[in-house]
């Protein structure tokens, strides 16, 4: 499989979702939809920052509609909502995503789904920096 976006973007991405995560408190369980495991990051408080939520949300908003569209399959592939051999699937469930940003900030294991997404083709960021 080809990707639009690259791996170097993904990998950018995986970095900046790490630190992002790292600021964050635990997800709690609720009966609110998202994840199919019902857990989901709240965004900080207007008044907390997270230094890494503008950067990331720049990034993606930079991205092309088919690089982003592969972003949130990345997520749903890596995540269980689909399997490499439904990629087809999870990108049209992908297009139907109006704010890519706040949804992939609200992906309580962002960047391990992503890391999970490439694997499930083959694909990873090693090589590129140091993801461990």
């Amino acid at each position: 499989m080809e990707l639009a976006i690259s791996l170097d973007t993904v990998y950018r991405i995986i970095l900046r979702a790490r630190e992002y995560e790292a600021l964050l408190p635990e997800p709690e369980p609720d009966d609110r939809s998202g994840p199919e495991d019902g857990v989901h990051h709240e965004p900080p408080d207007e008044d907390e920052t997270n230094p890494a939520e503008p950067e990331l949300r720049a990034f993606v908003a930079d991205l092309a509609e088919d690089e982003q569209a592969e972003l949130i399959a990345l997520v749903l592939v890596g995540g269980g909502r689909f399997d490499g051999g439904e990629w087809a699937d999870a990108l049209d469930a992908a297009m139907e995503e109006d704010d890519v940003a706040g949804w992939l900030l609200a992906q309580p294991a962002l960047s391990s789904n992503l890391e999970e997404g490439l694997a499930a083709f083959g694909l990873s960021c090693n090589g590129l920096g140091t993801l461990g």
